[in-house]
């Protein structure tokens, strides 16, 4: 691909800022998810200043040499309910939180170090294109039921499927012409444009939806905003409530051996799952921008990055951190490599989460016109994986199979769980067409 600033390139302030805010309203609604379904104090601010600065912990470790955010990740909220279910109090549960990523995130270590004296050569033959390929598509794929249920969801109670439908394939439509046609700034920025022209669909319908007493038409949600104060700057500048703080020393006085030991049991072997997640992510984004990250800034570093971050991120918001497929499918799209846009939107995270009435007014954004985004950044990420499997030779029934395997229980959505640990769909279709390329190793030619 083709790029219009690659990693190194420095746009115009300007348009520096406009590309960190697409990032952010890319990478936004599933940052603040995970702490929305785990729950327990856990605030979307807290995960969002997390999420800036585990970024900042994995630019610095590469180098500013991958573009890619990191944002809270799904695959460990089976392990954070597992912290608080084996706590004795909420405030132990928070020290749960970050001593769980502490293990996870020394996993990464462990794993760099190997990296660092064995080298990539034997990943590549664990993982050849046959099996990289079809798992960053199942990547989106398996994304793809978030996408279309979003799309289809009004961000109020009654409010019409129809109505959310409109302006989710509205929003849609506007990023994808803004993409194709735009001559200049539009292309660089068609998610923002998108998102704007769904925004202010959702809100005339909600409008006419009040004026005419028709709940049905009311596809947006601006309650957030009426218990905020905008009137003065002291009165909406907070600190969020950071995960450390809300343990305080209360909490670091229950811990016992035997919830330790239940805390391992939750992270450590989903750590060694994100692993498997973590080069799929790299290998596809390597795909985009032409580079081989994998040797430059090297995977070493990447891990080093990842693993780190997850520690310094659950620090304050209490989410371990992945690399996000939303920010490598906005890089394709876009075609905008460059990693000074990352650090810019990593500041904007940790701006946002301090100003209690942005938090509000982005969170105000339709389910809907986010469905509508998704469609596009998910598409591409499965995208690309087809394009990764185009060499591969599909005459040979090991290739056949090994794609079959990894499509067919991708797309199925299988998910694994033994006791408190949960292997997710990527992870799972990884595992098998690994399994699957080693049994069937002997195929004669």
């Amino acid at each position: 691909m083709d790029l219009i600033y690659g990693i190194k390139d420095k746009p115009s302030f300007g348009k520096t800022v406009l590309f960190a805010i697409q990032q952010l309203l890319a990478i936004m609604a599933a940052t603040i998810a995970v702490p929305a379904i785990v729950g327990n104090g856990l605030s979307a601010s807290a995960a969002l200043f997390g999420a800036g600065v585990g970024t900042f912990v994995y630019l610095l470790f590469t180098k500013s040499a991958s573009p890619v955010f990191l944002g809270s990740s799904f695959a460990f909220i089976g392990s954070m309910f597992s912290a608080f279910g084996g706590a004795a109090s909420l405030a132990v549960g928070y020290w749960g939180l970050i001593i769980g990523a502490l293990m996870a995130g020394l996993v990464y270590v462990i794993i760099a170090v190997i990296v660092k004296f064995c080298g990539v050569k034997w990943i590549d033959k664990l993982m050849p294109p046959v099996i990289i390929g079809p798992t960053v598509s199942i990547i989106g794929l398996s994304l793809s039921g978030n996408a279309v249920g979003d799309l289809m969801k009004s961000s109020v109670a009654g409010g019409s499927v129809y109505v959310a439908l409109i302006c989710g394939l509205v929003t849609l439509a506007v990023t994808m012409l803004c993409s194709t046609y735009s001559k200049k700034i539009g292309r660089l920025i068609p998610f923002i444009i998108g998102i704007a022209a769904g925004y202010v669909l959702a809100s005339i319908f909600a409008l006419i939806g009040t004026l005419a007493d028709a709940p049905a038409l009311i596809v947006i949600n601006y309650g957030a905003l009426k218990a905020l104060d905008f009137g003065s700057v002291s009165g909406y500048l907070s600190l969020p409530k950071f995960t450390f703080m809300l343990g305080g020393t209360a909490g670091l006085k229950g811990l016992t051996g035997s919830y330790l030991l239940t805390l391992f049991a939750a992270y450590v072997p989903v750590a060694f799952v994100v692993f498997a997640e973590h080069l799929a992510d790299h290998k596809n984004l390597s795909a985009i921008i032409g580079t081989n990250l994998l040797e430059e800034p090297g995977l070493t570093k990447t891990l080093l990055g990842d693993g780190v971050g997850t520690m310094v991120s659950t620090f304050f918001g209490g989410c371990p951190n992945t690399t996000y497929g939303e920010s490598i499918g906005c890089v394709a799209i876009t075609r905008n490599a460059s990693t000074i846009t990352i650090w810019f939107c990593a500041v904007l995270c940790i701006i946002f989460s301090l100003i209690s009435p942005l938090v509000a007014l982005l969170e105000t954004i339709p389910s809907c016109v986010m469905g509508g985004v998704c469609i596009a950044l998910y598409g591409f990420i499965a995208v690309s994986g087809f394009k990764m499997f185009q060499q591969v030779d599909l005459n040979k029934n090991r290739n056949l199979f090994v794609a079959s395997v990894i499509f067919i229980t991708g797309v199925g959505g299988m998910v694994v769980s033994f006791g408190k640990v949960e292997i997710r769909t990527v992870a799972c279709a990884l595992i098998l067409g690994i399994l699957t390329n080693v049994m069937l190793s002997k195929e004669t030619e």
